[in-house]
């Protein structure tokens, strides 16, 4: 059932119901009214009677006048009421009649203690007076003197003349409905259409973004659920549109990757693939055998190292390093660090300095510290030729600060987006044979510092050089890993 038609039906629904429920209410309130008025009609008469009874008692017998009764009965019919008389002993004594029509003894019972009878309908109740052409309502009063009964009066009228003002509210009732109903359709349109309006745009501004639109925006007024779906849907489009700009870049540094790492593994499939045909058909002069065995070896091992940087990214991102923290010395680590990577500096002509505290405590992975610290300098010395790289660490609140700073080429606000992104590189041209050349250097820093509940942070300036700085907390104030 299409939305539209089941708003149309709720409202018809809500709207029905609630003048059901007002109308039953309104024809019980008008029906009790109804009934209690004619009740006390009746009481009136029979109270006026009841005196006249007692003031012209005999010998504790009711001796109202026949002719009197008569011309009140008279009176009574065009109120279209009926009346009737009893004697201290339940026997009908006006108007005759030849059955000696006599109370029920239950009913006299009732009347012997002083208590008024009403009846509502005398063919739907006890038989008091027996079944009747027309319905009868009214009441049946006792008449006493000094607690003693000396008879009672039944005054009734045609329950269809009760009911007739029941009637009248029951029709009434009917025609508020109809209209209530016709009036209530017509707004249920009007609502339903604005409702499903809104649904439709929304169902429209899907489709485009599943068809591949990303800016899409759907225009809103107000602040209902449906503007709050649509404010939601406006963002999630933003995101999309932002996430599916990021896949692109994405897969074109994917791409690119796989451009460089097939053209880095073809030159040292080459060498080694010409090394062992020239060993094979000894074209190598036996002098020149240990330096073409050693390059081979070279070239094997930078073949291993690609492979192996894939592997160790894929398991650092998905969390399957164990990491074994302990507190050591980081000062240490970073004079090691120096000493490593010392020739790569000199080859490109860069002076290595650590600023270091004597003892500058640290708790993390030791091996993985050092992978963190190793990939920083070495992206440094990358990218920076004649220049300076100063590794700093100092201690923090509840925690250890390792700062690389160096003076080379920089990056763009652009490029600092995705520094830490797989296979980017934020100058491939400048990247070195065997330094970083993978681009998942920094990618795989971002992802051990991530995991030892740290922070990294970069800063740049084209031209002027980059700062990395990575925070390390104390044990019990690391950083909630986001999954």
């Amino acid at each position: 059932m299409k939305l539209i038609y089941q708003h149309l039906l709720s409202f018809l629904l809500i709207i029905f119901t609630t003048v059901a429920i007002i109308g039953y209410a309104e024809i019980t309130y008008v029906t009790d009214q109804a009934y209690t008025q004619n009740y006390q009609r009746m009481d009136d008469y029979a109270a006026s009677l009841s005196d006249l009874a007692v003031a012209n008692q005999k010998n504790g017998t009711v001796t109202l006048n026949s002719e009197f009764l008569n011309q009140l009965q008279f009176v009574l019919r065009s109120d279209d009421l009926h009346l009737r008389i009893f004697d201290a002993a339940g026997k009908q004594i006006y108007p005759k009649n030849e059955q000696k029509f006599r109370l029920p003894q239950s009913v006299f019972s009732i009347l012997n203690q002083g208590r008024e009878i009403r009846v509502k309908n005398n063919n739907d109740s006890k038989a008091y007076f027996g079944h009747t052409k027309d319905a009868y309502t009214g009441v049946l009063v006792p008449w006493t003197n000094k607690n003693k009964l000396i008879g009672s009066i039944w005054l009734g009228s045609r329950v269809k003349n009760v009911e007739r003002s029941i009637v009248t509210a029951k029709h009434n009732l009917f025609n508020a409905l109809i209209i209530a109903l016709i009036v209530g359709l017509i707004l249920s349109l009007v609502l339903s259409y604005y409702s499903t309006s809104k649904i439709k745009r929304l169902s429209r501004a899907t489709k485009k973004v599943q068809a591949g639109d990303f800016d899409v925006q759907i225009k809103y007024q107000g602040n209902d659920e449906i503007d709050q779906l649509a404010a939601s849907f406006n963002q999630m489009v933003r995101t999309l549109k932002k996430s599916n700009e990021e896949v692109r870049q994405q897969e074109k540094r994917r791409d690119q990757f796989m451009a460089d790492a097939a053209h880095e593994m073809r030159t040292p499939l080459t060498t080694i693939n010409g090394i062992l045909e020239g060993l094979q058909y000894d074209a190598i002069p036996e002098e020149s055998k240990p330096k073409s065995i050693a390059l081979m070896s070279r070239e094997t091992k930078r073949l291993i190292r690609l492979v192996n940087e894939n592997l160790d990214y894929e398991k650092i991102r998905n969390n399957k390093v164990n990491l074994t923290k302990t507190q050591f010395n980081a000062t240490k680590v970073l004079e090691d660090v120096k000493i490593q990577l010392k020739q790569n500096a000199v080859k490109a002509n860069d002076q290595l300095q650590v600023i270091s505290p004597q003892k500058l405590l640290i708790y993390a992975d030791r091996d993985r510290f050092t992978q963190i610290v190793v990939n920083l300098v070495q992206n440094a010395i990358q990218f920076t030729t004649n220049g300076q790289i100063t590794i700093t660490g100092r201690r923090i609140e509840h925690g250890s600060e390792i700062v690389v700073t160096d003076n080379g080429i920089g990056m763009s606000q652009e490029q600092m987006q995705y520094i830490f992104e797989r296979f980017f590189k934020a100058d491939p041209s400048r990247a070195r044979l065997g330094k970083g050349e993978s681009g998942l250097g920094l990618a795989i820093v971002a992802s051990l510092v991530k995991q030892h509940g740290g922070k990294i942070r970069v800063n740049s300036v084209p031209n002027q050089g980059s700062t990395f700085v990575i925070t390390i907390y104390d044990q019990g104030y690391e950083e909630v890993i986001s999954k």
